[in-house]
Order: C-alpha cells, then sequence, then structure tokens
C-alpha cells in the first residue's frame, strides 16, 4: 500500500462569521469523527494534517495543497462549500471523499461531488478507499460499514488533532468525547433514531479522563452522546473512579426520562455543569420527557417542575424543542412555551425548525411519499434558515408569524434580564447572554421577519415556499454566493439544487408529485 498525503478538513460552518458566539463557541464544536480518521489514517502509515473550519480560518490558504487524497466532513448546511472545495482540489488531480452527516443523509447527490462518500466508517471501510485512492467520476463510490465500529480512538490517540482546534477557542475549551453510539429513543424526526444503542469501553473512558488531567488544571469535557448516561450506573462510576470528584467539568445532551434528582444531584457532585435535554414537544415524546401519555399544559407544568429541579444542581440548562411538528396546530404550542419560560426562567430555550434530512429518519420518506419535501438549498438546512418541510397544520405566513413572536418573548430584555438572575455562575450567566443578543437570538428573529414579509409581499418568494415552482429565489442564491466568497466560482453546475424525493426514490417509491430541480437553471447563477 502506498503512503498518502492526507488532508482532512472538518467544516464545523458553513461560511466566514464575525458573530460574537460563534467567536466563543465554534471551536468547541469540532467533530471527533474526523479526529479517528487521521488516526487510523496514521496507523496504516499515511502523512495527515487536519483543519477544523470554524469560520474564522482563511480556508484556502489553510488546506494544504500537496496532498493525494482531500476528506471532508460536515453538517448539510457545509454541503454547497464541500461541493465547491472538492471540484477545486479534483481539478488539481486530488482524489476526495466526504464523510459526516451529509453523507450519510445525501448519500446520491454527494456521490455527484466526491469521488468517494461515506456512510457508516469503521476502520476496515476507511482501509478499502485508502488501497484504491482513484478517481470515480462522475459518480462517486458510496462505501459503508453495516454498523458503528465497535471501539473508537480515545483522546490520548486524537490529542494531536485535539489539541490544535482547542487553541482557537479565546475563552472556554471543551475537549469532544463519547461514551456511547445510537440512542435507545425512537423519535421519528432523528437521525439516530434507528440506530442501535451502544457503550463504548468504560476502561478507556477512565483512561482518557485521567490524561486529560495531566493537560489541563480543570479540563472541560463535552460528550457527544446523543442521550449521556444511558447506562447512568456504569457511566457515573466510571467518572467516580477515573479522577477526583469534581476535578473535571462536564456538559452532557440527555433526556428528561434519565434525569431523575438523586441521579442530577450524583452528576452535580462530580461536576456535571450543563445539561441540554430534549422537550421537542407538548404533544409527544413523552417517553423522553418522563411525562407519559400527559400533553398540552399538564406536560408544561410538570416538565417545568422537572427543569427548575435540574437549575438547582446544574447551573446551565438548555432545553431544546422542534417547531411544526405535525401534532401542533394554532397557537397553543407556542404559547405553551412561552408559558414553560416564564415559570422556568432559568432554561435556555433551543428552537429548531422542523427539517427532513435526506435519508436520515424513516419519517422522511413520509414527508417526501406525501410531496411536503422541498429542495431549498443544502447552504439552509440547519433547524433554523429554512424549514423544508411543508407544516401539515399551518400556512406559511402564520407560522412565521408564531416562530417570531416566541422568539421575541425569549429574548426580549425582560427575559434575559430574568435569565441572568436565575443562572449561577459567570459562564452560565455570559452565554446565555451572548446567545440572546448575538445570532441565535437577535439575529434569527432579524432573519425570521425578512423571511416572513417576503413571504407575504414576494410572490415568486411564496410560490417556491408553496411548492408551485422550484425556481429558487433571488433572496436565497444571493445569500449562497455571497457566503460562499472565493469558493462560489468553484461550485460545480448544478450544485445548487439537489432532487428533494432522492431517498423515496432509492427505495423504488415515488411522489405524488414529483418536483425534479433544474439543474439547467445553475448556469446563469
Amino acid at each position: 500500500m502506498r503512503k498518502l498525503r492526507i488532508g482532512i478538513i472538518d467544516l464545523v460552518t458553513r461560511s466566514p462569521t464575525k458573530a460574537l458566539y460563534s467567536r466563543v463557541m465554534n471551536a468547541n464544536l469540532a467533530s471527533i469523527m474526523p479526529q479517528i480518521l487521521g488516526v487510523w489514517c496514521e496507523e496504516d502509515g499515511h502523512e495527515v494534517s487536519l483543519i477544523t473550519y470554524t469560520g474564522f480560518e482563511n480556508l484556502i490558504e489553510e488546506i494544504p495543497s500537496d496532498i493525494d487524497l482531500l476528506m471532508v466532513s460536515g453538517f448539510t448546511q457545509a454541503a454547497q462549500l464541500s461541493y465547491a472545495i472538492s471540484a477545486m482540489f479534483q481539478a488539481r488531480g486530488v482524489v476526495t471523499c466526504l464523510g459526516g452527516p451529509h453523507a450519510r443523509c445525501y448519500p446520491q447527490d454527494s456521490q455527484k461531488y466526491f469521488d468517494y462518500v461515506l456512510g457508516f466508517t469503521d476502520q476496515e471501510t476507511l482501509r478499502t478507499m485508502l488501497d484504491e485512492c482513484t478517481p470515480n467520476r462522475p459518480l462517486g463510490k458510496h462505501l459503508y460499514a453495516e454498523t458503528q465500529p465497535q471501539s473508537l480512538p480515545g483522546v490520548r490517540a486524537r490529542w494531536k488533532f485535539i489539541e490544535p482546534t482547542l487553541k482557537k477557542a479565546p475563552i472556554l475549551k471543551i475537549v469532544p468525547m463519547l461514551g456511547s453510539l445510537g440512542c435507545p429513543y425512537s423519535c421519528s424526526f432523528c437521525i439516530d433514531s434507528e440506530v442501535k444503542y451502544q457503550p463504548l469501553d468504560f476502561d478507556d473512558m477512565k483512561e482518557d479522563l485521567r490524561f486529560l488531567l495531566t493537560k489541563f488544571k480543570r479540563p472541560r469535557v463535552g460528550w457527544h452522546d446523543p442521550n449521556f448516561g444511558v447506562r447512568f450506573e456504569e457511566n457515573i462510576t466510571a467518572i467516580e473512579e477515573a479522577v477526583p470528584q469534581g476535578s473535571i467539568d462536564f456538559i452532557a445532551e440527555s433526556s428528561l426520562a434519565l434525569l431523575s434528582e438523586p441521579k442530577v444531584k450524583r452528576l452535580a457532585k462530580n461536576g456535571f455543569k450543563a445539561l441540554l435535554p430534549g422537550i421537542e414537544s407538548w404533544y409527544d415524546m413523552g417517553n423522553k420527557s418522563k411525562t407519559g401519555k400527559k400533553q398540552g399544559i399538564e406536560k408544561v407544568d410538570q416538565v417545568v417542575e422537572h427543569a427548575n429541579m435540574l437549575l438547582r444542581h446544574v447551573p446551565y440548562l438548555q432545553t431544546n424543542f422542534v417547531m411544526g411538528l405535525d401534532g401542533d396546530e394554532g397557537p397553543i404550542p407556542f404559547e405553551l412555551t412561552k408559558r414553560f419560560l416564564d415559570n422556568s426562567p432559568g432554561s435556555f430555550p433551543a428552537y429548531s425548525l422542523l427539517t427532513a434530512f435526506g435519508q436520515a429518519a424513516p419519517l422522511n420518506l413520509e414527508y417526501q411519499e406525501a410531496d411536503r419535501v422541498l429542495p431549498f438549498p443544502f447552504h439552509f438546512l440547519n433547524n433554523n434558515h429554512a424549514m423544508n418541510v411543508k407544516p401539515l397544520n399551518y400556512e406559511w405566513i402564520e407560522f412565521y408569524d408564531h416562530v417570531i413572536d416566541v422568539s421575541k418573548h425569549s429574548f426580549s430584555k425582560q427575559a434575559v434580564w430574568r435569565r441572568l438572575k436565575s443562572n449561577d455562575g459567570a459562564i452560565p450567566k455570559f452565554l446565555n447572554t451572548v446567545r440572546a443578543i448575538s445570532s441565535e437570538g437577535k439575529g434569527r428573529i432579524q432573519y425570521y421577519t425578512k423571511i416572513r414579509n417576503m413571504l407575504e409581499n414576494d410572490t415568486g418568494f411564496r410560490a417556491y415556499f408553496e411548492a408551485e415552482t422550484d425556481v429558487l429565489p433571488e433572496f436565497f442564491k444571493n445569500r449562497i454566493r455571497s457566503e460562499l466568497g472565493p469558493f462560489w466560482e468553484h461550485l460545480p453546475e448544478g450544485a445548487m439544487y439537489h432532487d428533494p424525493h432522492a431517498y423515496l426514490k432509492s427505495t423504488g417509491g415515488t411522489p405524488k408529485r414529483s418536483l425534479e430541480p433544474q439543474i439547467q437553471m445553475a448556469a446563469s447563477n
């Protein structure tokens, strides 16, 4: 096997940014899998350079030019950027590969622009590609393992890739770790809904935690598990056995169903400073919120009590909601969210618009069969800048009116002040304030208001949302052109468009009414 010079790019974001919250947090949002691929490549004797793109680097200058293989990892919002990067390097004779969430969700589209597209990837799958490493055009090869890997390189093995990324974080430095893969829940909109839950080796976890104490006086660890602590006793015991109590600060995403008060007290004793539970909906997901069949105001009141209990023990709480689910109708779901925030003022609300990411979840087949999935460019599919599923029970203007209203309520001066008073500790107060006044709060309200006004005043814009045309509004074209900057000229013909029914067609299904992308339009962009 020949020795390859390999460049790996982890696209944390889709474009350059100046946002304060991005400056503070983007370096801490680096993905684990690109680092793992780097370790595996080096184990097979290859030379590796890894770049984490946070939006503040000059990406063109940072990407090594003398490489044989370029591997890119990113979420769907970075797809147009990744396609342009691939085209630029393919023109130089470099073989290109895409991995990460977008490759997993949209393999058919990704194959048009990369020589290799990776789904689930273990060391053998990677080795298959590295052994071959040849151009595959016009259609790349789709390689994938049947399941997630059984074991992964830990923090010590990945440190040479972690350390330079953390140096980009000016205030908080959070080390990414995994204790498990998959998820025990079956939320129909989630990418892990059909991925079997699998804990990783607890002895490896202990070793990584001990290693971190040699690198930091007080490390901070962000667990990337979809639901940390499913095997609660084993997880917390491993932490207690590995390091002195409270010597490491932890951040974890979990479900309310796992967070009983005795468990939360134990988490707090062991340094857990932030929890990110998913509430999702006031009319569904009762198994995650431990509310059973309770809905509406009954569920709100129970979750308020639960959230406030968490805040008595843990200083930072982010509660996650999905807006536009089929179970929602009228103003009541939004009013219930406002009621929740009024009664749990210390909770920071993180809102996502319902988005169907290709073949991420089985529910997306139903949306595609019903012809409800819109062909928004991938650049806007980040749960906030475009909702690509036509809402079942709302007209578009009505829906955005509700989204704007609940957002204004959530990030008003009064709400920010109440949250500030309710939070303990300088870091929670700082983060929640920055998030509210930066792109996540004020910025999104401005964006949603612009979208809402164009829906009302621009007939072509509204027609696109109503699936009456697939002619992409100039607003979206211009934003992509501006944000891609110098990469715009490398964007391949047709790469602004994709088939929103590709997943359905791959299973032999047919939508009620086909909205094929107008590829020929790309030539004019």
